[in-house]
């Protein structure tokens, strides 16, 4: 769920993209795209001794190639495959972002309505730093809000819409200070978001997200909180590090009041197709392809759930973000001119787990960009 500092990011991805294909990876034959980017994670799994990962190439119409490697609890014999569910994290802001521009769609809400006027008996309880917010200053960071609730575990007596209301509450209290107007990443402004959400509809976000986002999308896998169940290796666990240099297998997940920031899992085929609304110009199922490109104006780098920055390898603008409940990392970039994205998700984290990801990542797309000179080269 934690944002990593921005030059680090873009540095390592920069460096990883720039580094020579290294041919004991993968065959010479670079059409077999599903090979060589088996080679590629199995290799990864196995050089940084990680539980599992699965990486793939998406495009519009879906999932292009995508491989699994490594096992799903560590100390257990279950292998990741391809199908498995993977934890999102903070990726999970993007699809929030689309849900709610259902909402504005719809004329329910406005990017531009303040938090207060949909949440009027806010206004007496926090303090008036925010009682000018909007709508689209919390899902681009740019509220002032903190990054997160001090405890996100409280008031879980309450149903899930009134525990997310105390704690925005309790949590707006103190003013914004140097925050106000600066870009502030924060979780629990996602969560008041998802609050405005729930307000107009009469709705939880949970029930939002799978009326407005998975079902027409169909995507099946879609889900909240950890995969799989408790004591069951039938899915992938997270993992933190253990001081011994093993993992710690954990079915555990961040509160179910953060929703909207970050705890959406599904399969990566089921997450290619959320990312296929990226790859298309017409319009989709879910909105018209202006509503979409809305979601894509930033506020400094920022702009609705992802990052936006330009790549020469994307012919000039790029999506990109990460996303980690600290026991699982996923990583995604999607470049629109050139109908591709690119994922890679570990059911672990730990310091060097968006860098795996990101060298990951850098070398499928050299893969994809090998197999489409090979296919032009044949007469």
């Amino acid at each position: 769920m934690f944002p990593r500092g921005k030059l680090g990011w873009f540095l390592v991805f920069l460096a990883a993209v720039a580094a020579p294909v290294s041919p004991s990876l993968w065959a010479d034959d670079v059409d077999d795209l599903t090979a060589s980017v088996t080679r590629l994670v199995a290799a990864t799994v196995e050089q940084e001794k990680i539980p599992g990962m699965i990486a793939g190439i998406g495009d519009a119409r879906g999932l292009r190639a995508v491989a699994a490697s490594g096992v799903r609890v560590w100390g257990h014999e279950a292998a990741m495959t391809v199908d498995d569910i993977v934890h999102l994290g903070s990726c999970t802001k993007a699809m929030t972002c689309v849900m709610l521009a259902t909402l504005v769609a719809e004329g329910k809400l406005d990017w531009s309505t303040k938090l207060v006027d949909v949440l009027p008996d806010l206004k007496e309880k926090i303090h008036p730093d925010y009682h000018e917010v909007t709508l689209w200053q919390l899902v681009t960071h740019r509220a002032g809000v903190p990054a997160n609730a001090a405890n996100w575990w409280l008031h879980r007596d309450l149903p899930i819409t009134e525990r997310r209301r105390r704690l925005l509450e309790e949590n707006l209290t103190a003013p914004a200070g140097e925050r106000r107007g600066a870009y502030h990443y924060s979780n629990l402004g996602y969560m008041a978001a998802g609050c405005m959400a729930e307000k107009v509809t009469g709705r939880t976000w949970e029930q939002l997200m799978r009326a407005r986002l998975f079902e027409p999308l169909k995507m099946d896998t879609a889900g909240f909180g950890p995969p799989g169940r408790p004591k069951d290796t039938s899915q992938p666990w997270g993992h933190v590090p253990r001081s011994d240099g093993g993992w710690l297998p954990r079915w555990f997940d961040n509160a179910e009041a953060l929703g909207p920031a970050g705890t959406v899992h599904c399969s990566v085929a089921d997450w290619a197709k959320f990312l296929a609304l990226w790859l298309t110009k017409e319009d989709t199922v879910i909105l018209p392809r202006d509503a979409l490109d809305r979601l894509l104006q930033p506020v400094g780098e920022y702009a609705g759930g992802w990052t936006i920055v330009e790549r020469p390898w994307g012919h000039g603008r790029v999506l990109t973000h990460s996303g980690s409940n600290t026991m699982w990392y996923a990583t995604v970039w999607v470049a629109p001119k050139t109908g591709r994205s690119y994922l890679a998700v570990m059911n672990a984290c730990d310091d060097r787990s968006h860098a795996i990801c990101d060298r990951v990542i850098a070398k499928m797309i050299q893969l994809d960009r090998q197999s489409a000179d090979s296919k032009r080269k044949v007469p």
